[in-house]
């Protein structure tokens, strides 16, 4: 809750909302009070589910839910805009038939369709479907390690290492690193923005007429991803710094998660062994020599497939952002899992009770 409060606290101080001075004392009060409020829900829903009232995290539903709304909403969305050319619909899905019907020439609306820069457009659309298939794809890769019950005869069974060992650990900690750096960051160049050392953190402008702020410079532009190919063909240098913070930061935290979660060579050795289950075909001590070989390495590598994914999907343009959608694909996918198992737990209750 301190740290909610802390949060809501900075992010209207610092601008996000728009400049405190503008917005007076008490609209900052109030949408304090809001953030802090939304925190608190948040939590305690949360830890409603974790009570058993539901299943998985509440954090990680309200995370899926967001990045699913925004897809949704710049899909289908029937809200306006003029950009020149007359109003045009935001959500893709929606542009693409109001152009086809109110425009002569439909190969080039067609095209306006599928490339229009300024709204969401129908390649955004298709890299999203497409990053959301291959992420679901990968989640199948895994490493079967055989074991048998060392108290049944012929009770084997196979323990499988995912490619995605550590799931979206790896990019969920990337991604609250580097927004803390971004807050950080526009927090000081807002107070100090002549400061030498506060410009190397990075230097903040304002995007067209809005009060967004983005980085133009400094550690904080070299964190953010590039918004599109023709701006990595500008600047590859900032891509190349980028893509190889996000691959380096993902590969750490995961390789670092494996230890504080407990789910290391050593703790997985320790769980089978108190189960009674050995390494079919081996002897009980080299059970953890394997797990030593298989574990670190799938989530080091688990952790670079996942930072040049989210890497890829920014660069693709997919809707959401590429830390986003691997968050929603990863966490809706646990969801299956888990729907799956507690129907086949009730299908194996239901045979033994007939």
């Amino acid at each position: 809750m301190i740290i909610t409060f802390g949060q809501a606290l900075v992010s209207v101080t610092t601008g996000l909302y728009g400049p405190p001075g503008h917005l007076g004392v008490g609209v900052c009060i109030l949408l304090i009070i809001q953030l802090f409020l939304a925190g608190l829900i948040v939590i305690l829903l949360d830890e409603l589910l974790q009570k058993g009232y539901g299943l998985g995290s509440g954090i990680n539903l309200f995370i899926a839910t967001n990045i699913c709304e925004t897809i949704i909403w710049k899909a289908f969305s029937p809200s306006t805009f003029n950009t020149g050319r007359g109003a045009e619909f935001e959500g893709a899905v929606i542009a693409l038939f109001h152009l086809l019907f109110t425009r002569k020439n439909k190969a080039k609306a067609l095209k306006e369709a599928l490339f229009r820069a300024n709204l969401p457009n129908l390649s955004n659309l298709f890299a999203t479907v497409f990053i959301f298939g291959l992420v679901i794809y990968l989640q199948g890769f895994r490493i079967e390690i055989p074991i048998k019950s060392s108290q049944s005869r012929g009770s084997r069974g196979v323990f499988p290492i995912k490619l995605f060992y550590t799931s979206n650990m790896p990019i969920m900690l990337q991604s609250a690193l580097t927004s803390n750096v971004f807050l950080v960051s526009q927090m000081l160049y807002l107070r100090f923005p002549e400061n030498f050392i506060v410009r190397l953190f990075g230097v903040w402008e304002t995007i067209d007429e809005s009060s967004q702020l983005t980085a133009v410079s400094g550690l904080a532009y070299y964190l953010r991803p590039p918004n599109s190919l023709l701006e990595v063909l500008k600047d590859p240098i900032h891509f190349l710094i980028y893509l190889g913070f996000i691959l380096g930061a993902c590969a750490m935290f995961s390789r670092a998660w494996i230890d504080i979660s407990g789910s290391s060579p050593r703790d997985v050795a320790k769980q089978l062994k108190e189960q009674d289950t050995v390494l079919a075909g081996h002897r009980d001590a080299s059970l953890y020599r394997v797990l030593k070989k298989v574990i670190p390495q799938a989530a080091t590598v688990g952790g670079l497939v996942i930072g040049l994914l989210s890497v890829s999907a920014d660069l693709m343009g997919a809707i959401g952002s590429g830390t986003g959608i691997l968050l929603a694909v990863t966490i809706i996918y646990q969801y299956f899992e888990m729907f799956a198992r507690e129907q086949q737990e009730a299908g194996g209750m239901a045979a033994l009770i007939n």
